[in-house]
C-alpha cells in the first residue's frame, strides 16, 4: 500500500500543543494534508486513542492519520499508518504483524534508507534538510543528500526539516515525493493560510 504518486503534504504534531488546539487546527487544515502524524512522546496509549477519536469526530478522516511508534494503537484505531524511528520496533516485524498499516520510516542517511526499504517500509521521512528550530544546533543535511537518497532508494521519500513554502519547489526538484512540516503550519499565526500555501507550492501547474 504505497503512497500516491502526486506530491504529498505531511504535517507532524509538535508536542507543544494541547489536544484541543491540535483538533481545532486540524479541523480546518486537513483538506490540504495527505497525512497528519501524531508524534506525541508524552502521551499514553489511552491519550493517543482519545485524541484519534476526537480528530475523527472533528471530521479528520482515518485515512489521513498516522501514529508515531505505536503500531498497536494505529492498528486498533484503524488509522492509515504508523511512523517508525530508530527507537521503534523493527519495520519487518511491524509489517508482518500489522500488514494493513502503511509504514513510514524516519531515516537520516542513505544506509538507513536502504535498510528501511529492505525491511519493506512503504515510504521514507528524510531530514533534516535545512536547519530548524526543532533540531537546534543540527546543521541541515542539504538538497544534495536528499537527492542521493531519492536516486538510491526507489520507495517514496518525504523531506522534512526547515522547509518553508518558498523552499518546496527546490525540495521536490530533487525527486522527493513531498514535504513534512511541523511548526510551519501548526504553530503558524494562520495555520489554514499556511497549509494552503504549502499545498499551492506542491501542486503548481
Amino acid at each position: 500500500m504505497g503512497i500516491e504518486t502526486r506530491k504529498q503534504l505531511h504535517v507532524i504534531s509538535t508536542g507543544k500543543q494541547s489536544v484541543e488546539e491540535l483538533v481545532k487546527i486540524s479541523k480546518s487544515v486537513y483538506p490540504y494534508l495527505d497525512m497528519l502524524h501524531l508524534r506525541e512522546k508524552q502521551w499514553t496509549g489511552k491519550e493517543m486513542a482519545v485524541a484519534i477519536d476526537r480528530l475523527v469526530a472533528a471530521g479528520v478522516p482515518l485515512t489521513k492519520l498516522c501514529v508515531n511508534d505505536r503500531a498497536d494503537i494505529a492498528f486498533m484505531k484503524n488509522v492509515r499508518g504508523v511512523q517508525l524511528g530508530h527507537q521503534s520496533a523493527d519495520i519487518s516485524l511491524v509489517k508482518s504483524t500489522f500488514p494493513s498499516l502503511q509504514i513510514g520510516a524516519s531515516v537520516h542517511s542513505v544506509e538507513e534508507a536502504q535498510q528501511a526499504m529492505l525491511s519493506r517500509a512503504d515510504y521514507l521521512l528524510y531530514g533534516n534538510i535545512y536547519s530548524t528550530s526543532s533540531k537546534r544546533g543540527m546543521p541541515g543535511r542539504g538538497l544534495a543528500s536528499l537527492e542521493k537518497v531519492v536516486q538510491t532508494v526507489p520507495i517514496p521519500t518525504i523531506a522534512i526539516g526547515g522547509i518553508t513554502p518558498k523552499r518546496v519547489c527546490e525540495v521536490t526538484g530533487t525527486g522527493a515525493k513531498g514535504v513534512a512540516v511541523l511548526s510551519g503550519i501548526l504553530l503558524s499565526k494562520d495555520p489554514l493560510e499556511a497549509a494552503r500555501s504549502y499545498y499551492k507550492q506542491l501542486h503548481r501547474g
